[in-house]
């Protein structure tokens, strides 16, 4: 009931003992001491982290002891269900708002300790509420959509602009190295000239405001300017985060806690990173495969380059972050990792404004707006759209389950998701369909089925002797959709437009055109819902069956004729029903 967590040199300590509920409080004290793993930083977020979880376990507990009045002190883990959690659930919501994110973040504290409890203890929880556990919200609650990927060119346009700033930052710095080595102590050789001050930074570190007044110091940029031709500045990581996120794909958060010897295994233009994932719970050391190289095109290359321009940061501060830079504040160093926001508002405004991002925009018509989470989206829906959708190729890293919640399931993929379905309808239908029988004015074939069509057959398609008004029929006593054979067909003439007995030539296509023109005409008369169950089939096969056989010629003369007055062309009174 009483423990304690390190983090580096600090020690959080926990007691529980209070709570009315002690089984359930030791087991979950022992889940938050399971998935806090002990961080070398101190003041790291983690730290914060873990208090909101006592405090979430507090309300939890209290929460259930109210709940389950009943049980009084007596509360195990046998004795929890799903219903108690729907209950936290729609509790939280009533306080934060439905589709809130705090309420979101808070049932996944919960969720993800019981999930923790659930694998000490195996057995212990009923089926209904392992079942439970496998998700956070229930779907009425977690209505919010998942952030979408930016649009194509403009996920482009980032990485391109990166990519170019990255490079100017690499020109920078090395331009100043070069500088600081030609340069003399300026306490004795003067102030005046930037190499003398560059020597200056380098031998003793980035100038504080205590240097401003300074007239050299002042002429060459200010107290920021002058050290930003060594170090770089938090503005300088926005451009390699912005960087390494088109090109990786990684979370934002853990391209910002890196550590200078993250590269390892590099063999054959590839090289292993490892990160630390927060959210991975209590395996959060991962390792991912990225192309290595030495061009900013690669993001080995980049992570590479990032750790020789940080190199005199992290030796002057003692670091082992690979992201050190100077403050906007106090021009001190300190390590990203540290910074509770690294990125301002004005820092991602400017980044817009100097790259032309005003004159672009994002989905929907807006504005494009800089979320380092998006960016890492759009790498994940590149990947989706390369695997082809197939998720066992796309869900490196995830479940199949988060893959295709969080990064295939959104709004950059909707076309090509309808596409899909459109696609596999015709596909299944082609299967259960066979093309329709076309034939030329000399009796050629000119569709692409394999049906035979006997000789006999094809000299009465051509001469009408076995006209049926839209078609010809091949053996009209012998019909697939009548229940005895030799009997007449017993359908309606429309359906030889799906009947494999059905051959059409250039003399059918009026007939043909005029019930494409009644069929276009419903469009204003049902929903589309109801028009694509009555006449989807019918239309797919007119057009894509018949009508691409034909050249645009011929069409345009049985066009003609179709338009023209006469009973030959009137439609039937029984495809007139189907209408009404």
């Amino acid at each position: 009931m009483v423990f304690s967590v390190r983090f580096g040199e600090a020690e959080e300590h926990v007691d529980l003992s209070d709570l009315p509920c002690p089984r359930l409080a030791r087991a979950l004290g022992q889940a938050i001491v399971a998935i806090t793993p002990p961080r070398a930083v101190v003041g790291n977020r983690m730290v914060p982290n873990f208090r909101t979880l006592v405090v979430r376990v507090r309300d939890f507990l209290s929460f259930a002891v109210a709940v389950m009045s009943e049980h009084g002190e007596d509360i195990d883990l046998d004795d929890l269900d799903a219903d108690l959690l729907d209950a936290y659930e729609e509790r939280l919501t009533d306080h934060y708002g439905t589709g809130a994110s705090s309420a979101s973040a808070a049932m996944w504290q919960i969720v993800r300790l019981l999930r923790q409890v659930n694998q000490a203890h195996p057995g212990r929880f009923d089926l209904d509420l392992r079942s439970r556990i496998a998700y956070t919200m229930s779907e009425k609650q977690s209505a919010s959509k998942p952030l979408d990927a930016y649009p194509l060119p403009v996920f482009e346009a980032f990485e391109a602009a990166a990519r170019a700033e990255v490079g100017r930052i690499r020109d920078r710095i090395l331009a100043g190295e070069r500088l600081a080595a030609a340069g003399r102590d300026p306490e004795i050789h003067g102030w005046g000239r930037l190499e003398n001050i560059l020597w200056f930074i380098n031998e003793r570190g980035p100038l504080t405001a205590a240097y401003r007044n300074i007239r050299g110091v002042a002429a060459n940029g200010y107290v920021r300017g002058v050290n930003g031709h060594l170090y770089l500045s938090r503005r300088d990581l926005l451009s390699f985060h912005v960087l390494l996120a088109c090109q990786m794909g990684m979370e934002p958060e853990s391209i910002k806690e890196l550590k200078v010897g993250c590269l390892t295994n590099a063999a054959r233009g590839f090289v292993s990173v490892q990160y630390y994932k927060r959210r991975a719970g209590s395996d959060p050391h991962k390792s991912m495969r990225i192309r290595d190289g030495g061009n900013l095109r690669s993001p080995g290359g980049v992570l590479r380059l990032a750790m020789r321009l940080t190199k005199r940061a992290r030796e002057l501060g003692g670091y082992d972050d690979l992201w050190v830079s100077t403050s906007c504040a106090t021009n001190a160093l300190s390590p990203a990792s540290g910074a509770r926001v690294l990125l301002s508002a004005w820092d991602r405004g400017r980044f817009l404004a100097e790259h032309g991002f005003d004159a672009m925009h994002d989905r929907g018509g807006k504005p494009v707006n800089l979320d380092l989470r998006r960016l890492r989206k759009s790498f994940k829906s590149k990947q989706y759209l390369q695997a082809g959708g197939v998720l066992p190729d796309f869900a490196t890293g995830h479940t199949r389950e988060v893959a295709g919640r969080h990064y295939a399931d959104i709004g950059a993929h909707e076309e090509i998701h309808d596409q899909a379905v459109e696609a596999g309808l015709s596909e299944a239908l082609a299967v259960h369909l066979q093309p329709p029988v076309v034939l030329d004015e000399e009796g050629g074939r000119l569709d692409d089925g394999g049906q035979e069509v006997p000789p006999q057959a094809v000299r009465d398609a051509l001469s009408g002797a076995t006209d049926v008004w839209l078609s010809s029929c091949r053996n009209f006593f012998d019909s697939p959709y009548s229940l005895k054979k030799g009997a007449a067909c017993p359908v309606p003439p429309w359906v030889c437009l799906e009947c494999p007995n059905a051959v059409f030539t250039t003399r059918h296509l009026p007939a043909v055109l005029s019930v494409l023109g009644t069929i276009e005409a419903q469009r204003d008369e049902f929903s589309m819902a109801e028009w694509t169950a009555r006449f989807a089939v019918a239309h797919e096969r007119i057009v894509k069956g018949v009508l691409a056989r034909f050249s645009a010629r011929q069409i345009a003369t049985a066009q003609a004729i179709a338009e023209a007055d006469g009973p030959r062309l009137s439609l039937p009174a029984s495809f007139l029903e189907t209408l009404r």
